[in-house]
């Protein structure tokens, strides 16, 4: 779980390289059709699961969640939409229910207030909140609140490890994730995110002494940019350095946006992973 050996350190960065180091809309030719792509998906799925949209957790626009009921009183994954904490929503990212549901995991995805909007305390303070919410609603849902399992893309990855520390959630699947927000902090992410360095640190998985003793998959794609494959070993090392249950992979050939393939389809990789969690904390 080395850092990879082409990932420089971005402190002795310029500030254009850090800034392109971090752009993976700049570093994935078509990002932006794929992404439609998504979102076209999504719309069809959402019409087939329409029955428990935007069931509401907080008093913010965003404070909603989705839930698709694959099975009776099933496991439920929870997953955290990406785009840095100030882009997209989770209407994009229906279509990744459905590698998970075709195991008879149901799926809620959770919106949140965006940077500038909200800050990033109050953004991981909201997924708390609509953890909390999901676990009080799963029975009448159709769902099992004691089997909960956190699973988010890019920002998303990062909420995902902030929010292993719920006492609902029993594991968590961080994808691309950043776990380190002093690069961010030095970059142009930073314009919306508004971070100074006590928040950063606060809000930064990799400098906590320790973490919460729950079982975490992290996988980052091969074909991504150095910086971010960095930030996924690195934080790999520090649960192991901690003795927590952290399993690290690098997807073959995948980019920041062709590595949900793998979760999107029923035979994925990642979708192999979230139910190696299921069946680790059966319990």
């Amino acid at each position: 779980m080395s850092s990879p050996s082409d990932a420089p350190d971005w402190r002795t960065m310029s500030q254009e390289d850090r800034d392109l180091g971090l752009n993976n809309g700049v570093a994935v030719a078509g990002s932006a059709d794929i992404v439609a792509g998504w979102e076209r998906r999504s719309t069809e799925m959402r019409a087939r699961y329409s029955d428990h949209l935007d069931l509401r957790y907080g008093p913010r626009e965003r404070n909603r969640i989705d839930f698709l009921k694959a099975r009776e009183k099933g496991p439920t994954l929870l997953f955290i939409h990406g785009g840095y904490w100030q882009h997209r929503a989770k209407e994009v990212f229906t279509l990744f229910a459905a590698g998970p549901m075709a195991h008879g995991i149901n799926v809620a995805l959770i919106g949140y207030t965006l940077a500038p909007d909200a800050t990033l305390d109050e953004i991981v303070a909201e997924i708390h909140q609509g953890i909390g919410f999901l676990a009080e609603q799963l029975p009448g849902l159709g769902g099992d609140a004691s089997r909960i399992v956190v699973s988010g893309w890019s920002a998303g990855g990062h909420l995902t490890a902030m929010a292993l520390s719920h006492p609902q959630v029993k594991a968590g699947m961080a994808i691309s994730g950043i776990y380190d927000l002093e690069p961010i902090r030095h970059s142009y992410l930073n314009v919306k995110l508004g971070l100074d360095e006590a928040m950063s640190r606060r809000n930064s998985p990799v400098m906590q002494a320790g973490g919460a003793m729950k079982p975490l998959s992290l996988v980052v794609g091969s074909a991504e940019l150095p910086l971010l494959r960095r930030q996924t070993a690195d934080f790999a090392s520090h649960r192991a350095k901690y003795g927590l249950p952290v399993t690290y992979e690098e997807i073959s050939g995948a980019n920041h946006f062709t590595i949900m393939n793998e979760m999107v389809s029923p035979t994925g990789r990642i979708t192999t992973l979230i139910r190696q969690l299921f069946e680790r904390t059966a319990f």
